[in-house]
């Protein structure tokens, strides 16, 4: 019998939502999980982004919470943990357009947001609340919202969440938590440590797994060009001139080589944004809302800011540098080639990066084709050597002074508070990560190069 989603069990209003977006045929994932969270069940979930896992969790999440019952002032029903700002917003959307037709309402909370408003939609009591971790302790700290009547929990790319150093701030809230609710955990990869906290957070759980731990898309053609860290700039140039893209992601390890490749490119007369942790919410929006117009159809990201991109088109994507963490790798690949869609990824590998590809063809399990550098390479790298590309936008230069105070810090620094406040554990209004609990090392704050999200 073909499964549907009249057949997973759905209620009419869901049912009615779907219909709006043309939904039929639901995915592995949501085939698999929906029945059994139904019922209440605990789901461990291993997938990779893409795969209609927001869908599998939110639609049975809705049924079960479309009852009478209103969540009390400053509680929320259903808590769904993201890594970054741009996930919780996709989630959140998400989460509005299946619940239409219900009563249900639907919050975000996350850096880069007004803390009144926050407190003001807490204050009426939520259904649905998504969130990053930093900022949810804040509103927590300040007694705006309570997680003691919560009924169901989602961790959402729990595998991010770790390498961004949550685990800390996810024990504190999970002791929050009343023992009796629903758990539901997702990661694209399910290392020990991953599967480690998910038996400490579910009870009784059953497993989805839709794709192979650590694989990447089939529908994705690899390749990799040697070249001199130099050259990498110049081999970008003259790739996206001689190739027909409809959108293409360039990731980079770092806030300032983002930054450093858009102004190469626009002296080379290429448009592109770029977005990470050091932009403001607002800049973030506009550049990703330019490269899902197709207005701007090239988007420089680090790995973590592009956690929650979900822009359908994206034809190609380049690893301007190999990421250091294998994984990553398949997160970053993972962001073409969907919905049936055929997809290209283009490494770009330095003498000093040979050991990290090794390290992604270990794990993927198979040898990237290797891409000869285009001709005129050479004459290309010292043409931009000898540009002066323009400076960094106004906007930029003065983004930090044009938070608002409270939001005001060096990057990677502590906070600005005066004597007297609450200390070296104080968590920041942005959604950062809690002082002193990135993990520690010789006594020592170990920072993630990216954590502001």
């Amino acid at each position: 019998m073909t499964v549907t989603f009249q057949t997973l069990g759905l209620s009419q209003p869901v049912l009615q939502a779907l219909a709006l977006k043309d939904y039929t045929q639901p995915s592995p994932i949501q085939a698999q999980a929906i029945p059994s969270l139904l019922q209440g069940r605990d789901l461990l979930g291993i997938a990779q982004t893409g795969t209609g896992k927001t869908a599998a969790f939110m639609l049975p999440s809705i049924d079960r919470l479309s009852g009478a019952r209103r969540p009390q002032s400053r509680t929320c029903r259903m808590l769904v943990l993201a890594p970054t700002r741009e996930l919780a917003s996709q989630i959140a959307q998400s989460a509005r357009d299946y619940a239409k037709f219900t009563p249900l309402n639907v919050a975000t909370v996350f850096g880069g947001t007004s803390l009144h408003k926050n407190r003001q939609d807490l204050a009426r009591g939520v259904d649905v609340l998504v969130a990053t971790p930093g900022r949810l302790l804040d509103l927590i700290d300040q007694g705006a919202l309570t997680l003691s009547k919560l009924e169901i929990l989602v961790l959402d790319e729990a595998d991010q969440m770790m390498d961004l150093g949550f685990i800390h701030a996810l024990r504190r809230i999970v002791a929050m938590l009343p023992r009796e609710r629903q758990t539901l955990f997702f990661s694209a990869t399910m290392p020990k440590a991953i599967r480690e906290l998910a038996g400490k957070y579910l009870t009784d759980p059953i497993e989805v797994k839709v794709a192979p731990e650590a694989t990447t898309a089939e529908r994705v053609t690899q390749f990799v060009t040697f070249c001199n860290q130099g050259e990498k700039q110049a081999l970008l140039t003259l790739t996206l001139k001689a190739t027909t893209i409809d959108r293409a992601l360039v990731f980079t390890r770092t806030k300032h080589g983002a930054d450093r490749v858009v102004r190469q490119l626009a002296a080379s007369g290429i448009a592109a944004n770029a977005i990470h942790g050091n932009k403001s919410q607002p800049q973030r929006e506009r550049a990703l809302g330019e490269f899902r117009a197709g207005k701007v159809p090239i988007l420089v990201a680090t790995d973590i800011a592009a956690r929650g991109i979900d822009v359908s088109g994206v034809s190609h994507v380049f690893n301007f540098e190999l990421p250091n963490v294998p994984d990553q790798y398949v997160h970053r690949i993972g962001r073409t080639a969907r919905a049936g869609n055929d997809g290209v990824a283009i490494a770009f590998c330095s003498d000093e990066e040979r050991g990290d590809l090794r390290g992604i063809e270990k794990l993927i399990r198979q040898r990237i084709e290797v891409m000869p550098p285009p001709a005129g390479l050479a004459a290309e790298a010292a043409r931009i050597k000898a540009l002066r590309p323009a400076p960094a936008p106004a906007g930029e230069r003065q983004e930090r002074h044009e938070r608002p105070r409270h939001e005001q810090r060096r990057p990677g620094g502590p906070s600005r508070r005066k004597p007297g406040g609450s200390g070296p554990n104080h968590r920041t209004s942005n959604g950062g990560v809690r002082k002193g609990e990135v993990g520690r090392h010789s006594g020592r704050v170990r920072r993630s190069s990216d954590a502001r999200i």
